[in-house]
């Protein structure tokens, strides 16, 4: 519903008004008698226009919300979006069972969802057993700007196989009609979740086909589809299959988009063919950046609740030389938007990208690779524990954001990737979060250099995208350079106080890296050394992993950023 009506402006009603032609009393008269009527019938009009509104927005089945604006001097639009008795309907969307015995339903692109009000949910999924159970908002995916809800799967469900995907309705009211079919639920390890178009192709991210590491099966063996089942749908060769990333052609006819987009696998004489069931929808290429300049150095990472150390982490590598942060969300429900926020309002270049998906971090580093492509030239991967350090910094009275530039190749050089040995600090006595930041609380670290992490030139990355989180994989052409540790390294803040890495113990993002949780592989270098397969803190926690005391980047962050109290410092990063 609309309601449009004029109002004067605020200067006419500064401004004396002027009378009719003549200057005689009975003008003057009819003058004011017209304005006293003009005026009455406004405020009726407002009275009533408000009244409609009121009574619309205390209706128990009328208002999503409403909203103001000005379309023109002079007119007041008041747009409001109502709901009512025959707009309860069905949503097109898509199931994927979650871990944890949820349902992630994917409203389709051509849905238009209103959110629910605060404190009004009528969401709800339907099962076949006629369990109805609230559906409740989750997150609007990028790019697609699909509205997503989570729902619990009822207990009947959870050893069946296979699971009906529910029906998604905007109210409990929703009666299901007796032809209604039920799909088969895909699973969140078995489906195409995610796509990103280049210039040329399609990139797939997809679960299930290569599993566990050196498990990829050859690009032959698949096909990518455009379109749903049907005489309509078209088919591109797979250029490559790796990990969970999967390459194909565009289609060479012309289609509406979005279209949904599908891996199948070709049929063998042993195999039938199998089409791996999908959520990911194709369209032409987004850029994360239309028209600021091209950053030198960019940053990316993908977290989970780390709201606390973001601004620590920032500040420091933007006052060294990073000029644009990509943060892949993986699902925070802490206060990340709004650091993120109050970053931006600071004049920092970060930009968040939603990344729901489960254990695919390998996958959303390929994503960034690609997504980052046209707005960054150098893209640094370490996570928001980890700093980029250099010893030759120590004797600089003040930072310099040529500092990291100062690590890399000359451009006329073909070295495509320069990695830095890590440094892996311990829990230093800590029992809580350090008031002043990772960088001024752990000081005590292990003596063995552990992995590395990596600045990657984008353009030359390999065409598979191929990442083993630390590094990618190069084209023919380029070569890959691991620095001194004299030269620089990553004091990777890791084993932290007990309480807060109990939090990082629950949750591991990686696709190929065994759950902590998991009793399996015991000697992986991903296991945390005298720890267990349960969250239960080893005696001595807050001593171990402490063979050299390494106080470099405390004492050069404190001369940086820090400032002077009578208790001590505080650092730029505290709020």
């Amino acid at each position: 519903m609309t309601l449009t009506f004029k109002t004067s402006s605020p200067s006419s009603n500064r401004s004396t008004p002027k009378p009719f032609p003549g200057d005689d009393d009975s003008h003057f008269l009819h003058y004011r008698s017209y304005r006293a009527h003009t005026t009455t019938l406004f405020f009726v009009l407002v009275s009533l226009s408000l009244f409609v509104i009121f009574s619309l927005y205390s209706s128990p089945n009328a208002i999503y919300f409403a909203t103001t604006r000005q379309a023109k001097p002079g007119t007041v639009t008041y747009v409001i979006n109502v709901r009512d008795s025959s707009h309860i309907r069905r949503i097109k969307a898509e199931g994927v069972l979650w871990p944890g015995w949820e349902v992630m339903m994917i409203a389709s692109p051509e849905e238009n969802v209103m959110l629910p009000l605060h404190g009004e949910n009528n969401y709800t999924c339907f099962y076949p057993n006629g369990e109805k159970l609230t559906a409740k908002f989750s997150v609007t995916l990028p790019f697609t700007n699909r509205t997503t809800f989570k729902c619990k799967l009822p207990g009947v469900y959870r050893h069946h196989h296979p699971i009906p995907t529910p029906i998604l309705a905007s109210s409990r009211s929703f009666e299901l009609s007796p032809e209604t079919r039920w799909p088969d639920l895909p699973l969140w390890n078995f489906v195409v979740f995610d796509t990103i178009s280049t210039e040329h192709d399609v990139v797939l991210f997809v679960k299930g086909p290569n599993r566990g590491l050196g498990s990829n099966k050859p690009p032959g063996t698949f096909r990518c589809v455009f379109g749903e089942e049907s005489d309509s749908a078209v088919r591109t060769v797979v250029t490559s299959s790796v990990q969970e990333v999967f390459r194909c052609p565009f289609p060479n006819v012309t289609m509406d988009y979005p279209v949904k987009i599908y891996l199948e696998r070709v049929a063998t004489e042993k195999e039938a063919m199998k089409v791996v069931p999908s959520v990911a929808y194709f369209s032409p290429k987004r850029r994360l950046v239309e028209t600021r300049e091209k950053a030198l150095l960019c940053a990316t990472t993908m977290v989970y609740n780390v709201a606390k150390y973001l601004r620590e982490w920032v500040m420091y590598h933007a006052t060294i030389g990073i000029q644009r942060f990509i943060i892949y969300d993986n699902g925070s429900d802490d206060e990340l938007n709004d650091v993120v926020e109050g970053l931006k309002s600071e004049r920092y270049d970060v930009t968040k990208v939603l990344w729901i998906w489960p254990k695919t971090q390998e996958a959303g580093f390929s994503h960034a690779a690609v997504y980052g492509n046209d707005s960054c030239t150098w893209m640094m991967y370490v996570d928001v524990d980890e700093f980029l350090f250099s010893p030759v910094w120590s004797n600089q009275s003040k930072p310099s954001d040529q500092m990291i530039r100062s690590l890399l190749p000359s451009d006329q050089s073909m070295i495509g990737q320069v990695s830095f040995k890590s440094l892996e600090f311990g829990p230093s006595n800590q029992t809580r979060h350090p008031a002043g930041g990772v960088t001024q609380g752990y000081t005590c670290r292990r003596e063995e250099e552990q992995r590395h992490k990596s600045i990657v030139l984008l353009s030359a990355v390999e065409h598979s995208l191929y990442t083993a989180i630390h590094h990618f994989s190069l084209k023919g052409e380029y070569e890959w350079r691991v620095a001194d540790t004299e030269e620089g390294v990553v004091n990777h803040y890791k084993y932290q106080a007990w309480r807060e890495f109990k939090a990082k113990f629950k949750r591991r993002v990686s696709a190929y890296v065994v759950d902590w949780t998991r009793v399996s592989n015991p000697t992986s270098r991903d296991r945390t050394p005298g720890l267990g397969f349960k969250p239960i803190e080893p005696e001595g926690w807050a001593q171990k992993f402490c063979e050299v005391m390494d106080m470099r980047l405390k004492r050069l962050t404190r001369k940086w950023f820090g400032h002077p109290e009578k208790n001590g410092y505080r650092m730029a990063w505290q709020r």
